[in-house]
C-alpha cells in the first residue's frame, strides 16, 4: 500500500518494477512544530503517514509512506498556500543553494522503519519575469518549496548533489532496500522466489 496521493511517487516506484496494490493517502497534519528542524520534521511526517495507513491496513500489508521537505537553513518551505507564498519561496531560493529532504517510512509486521535522504540543490538567480511566468503555470501547486524539478523548474536548476529521485519525491535506492527488508523486492517479487508479478506489475504478497 502506498500512503501517498503523489503521482510522482507512483511513477518512481514503477521505475523499479513496483506497482502498489492500493493507494490510500492519509489526512496528516503537516504543520511544523515550533523550532522543529527540517530533517526531524520530514521523518515525523513520514512516520505519521505510515502509522495512520498501517492502522487501517490488513496485518500482512506493507505500507510505504514518504514526505519531501525543502529547507533553506533551518527554515522549512512546505507546500505554498497560494501563488504569493510560492513567489516568496522562489525569491528566497533564487541564486543560492537549498536542501531537499525526503523521508521514507515502511510499516510491516508491526514494525516501522524510517530513513531520511538529503540532497542539495542550487537554483540560479531568477528574474521577476521568470518567477511570474512560473507562478502563472500553476506548477507550484502542491509542491514542497513551490517548484517541481521534474517540470518547468528544471530550467532553474544548474546543479544538484545527492539523490535526484529523492528530490522528485522518493529516493529509489533507499526505498528499494527498505522494501526488500520488509519482504518486497524491487523487481516485484518476493525474496524467497515466490510471488511473480503479474502483467500489471503486482506481486503475491507485494506492496499492498
Amino acid at each position: 500500500m502506498l500512503a501517498s496521493a503523489s503521482p510522482r511517487r507512483l511513477d518512481l516506484l514503477a521505475q523499479i518494477g513496483i506497482v502498489p496494490d492500493a493507494v490510500r493517502p492519509t489526512d496528516t497534519d503537516e504543520t511544523p512544530l515550533r523550532a522543529e528542524l527540517p530533517r526531524a520534521y520530514a521523518l515525523r511526517i513520514a512516520r505519521a503517514k505510515a502509522d495512520a495507513a498501517a492502522a487501517l491496513a490488513a496485518p500482512d500489508e506493507v505500507v510505504l509512506a514518504a514526505d519531501t521537505t525543502v529547507a533553506v537553513g533551518r527554515r522549512i518551505l512546505g507546500k505554498p498556500a497560494d501563488a504569493a507564498e510560492a513567489g516568496r519561496f522562489l525569491r528566497l531560493m533564487s541564486g543560492r543553494r537549498h536542501r531537499v529532504i525526503t523521508a521514507v517510512a515502511v510499516a510491516a509486521g508491526g514494525r516501522l522503519r524510517a530513513k531520511a535522504v538529503e540532497s542539495t540543490v542550487r537554483m540560479k538567480r531568477l528574474s521577476e519575469a521568470e518567477i511570474a511566468d512560473y507562478l502563472a503555470s500553476g506548477e507550484w501547486q502542491g509542491k514542497a518549496g513551490g517548484y517541481a524539478i521534474q517540470g518547468r523548474a528544471a530550467a532553474f536548476i544548474p546543479w544538484t548533489q545527492g539523490s535526484f529521485p529523492g528530490i522528485v519525491g522518493l529516493p529509489l535506492a533507499e526505498t528499494a532496500g527498505m522494501l526488500a527488508a520488509a519482504g518486497i523486492r524491487a523487481d516485484g517479487r518476493r525474496p524467497d522466489g515466490g510471488g511473480h508479478a503479474d502483467g500489471g506489475g503486482h506481486a503475491d504478497g507485494g506492496l499492498r
